[in-house]
């Protein structure tokens, strides 16, 4: 296959590249900005798929970021895969921010109290409910028991007010990220189309050339 590496990774070395990448995340950065320009869509098309996977990037839905931004761009009509990288936008280096400002926010348009909310805590909240998730469907097929409470405590006072709170700066950025992108875009692909005929038509003259030079030569 074309796309399959020659040396599979580990669990441990997929761990590892996700919080930071073999080559960085400014080559991780200019990889994802050089797909983008390679897509054969319309700038605007490709923007909107842009636009789609940064929205998601501020929603609770991990480990569904792919399919959601896949889902929300096929319904604007926007580019799949412009949004799947645009999820990348959610990465470890923004997330502190991104979860952070999602709960405050979330917690203060639904009023509800508890400690104060910062990274760490957010993160071991969703380790803790993902663990005890898996806990609870291990117990169904077991004599332990099976316990709710403690999620139910995890979606009122996290996932729910990330979820809420992530809307309207998600919005707001996938707004931003589309305004931005769609003239960046739009100028790469003109400047292209332009290198294209323009080599094109060197090549056309170089055969043009030749065909008169051999039918020269044949005259003689």
């Amino acid at each position: 296959m074309v796309f399959k590496r020659r040396t599979q990774r580990s669990y441990f070395q997929a761990i590892a590249e996700f919080f930071y990448p073999r080559g960085g995340w400014w080559r991780a950065a200019q990889y994802i900005v050089h797909r983008l320009r390679r897509l054969p869509d319309p700038a605007h098309k490709i923007s909107r798929g842009i636009a789609a996977g940064v929205f998601v990037s501020f929603t609770p839905l991990f480990g569904f970021h792919f399919v959601a931004a896949a889902l929300i761009a096929w319904m604007l009509r926007g580019n799949i895969l412009a949004a799947v990288l645009g999820t990348f936008v959610g990465n470890p280096i923004t997330f502190p921010i991104i979860a952070t400002l999602s709960v405050k926010l979330g917690s203060w348009m639904l009023g509800v109290a508890g400690p104060e909310v910062s990274h760490p805590s957010v993160v071991s909240a969703f380790s803790y409910a993902s663990l005890e998730i898996w806990n609870n469907l291990r117990a169904m097929f077991t004599s332990d028991p099976v316990l709710w409470h403690k999620l139910s405590e995890f979606f009122d006072h996290v996932f729910l007010p990330y979820l809420v709170g992530g809307i309207a700066p998600g919005i707001l950025a996938g707004f931003v990220a589309y305004f931005a992108s769609r003239p960046l875009i739009t100028a790469y692909q003109k400047a292209r189309i332009k290198r294209l005929k323009k080599k094109f038509a060197k090549r056309r003259a170089i055969i043009d050339a030749a065909n008169i030079q051999t039918g020269k030569t044949g005259a003689r």
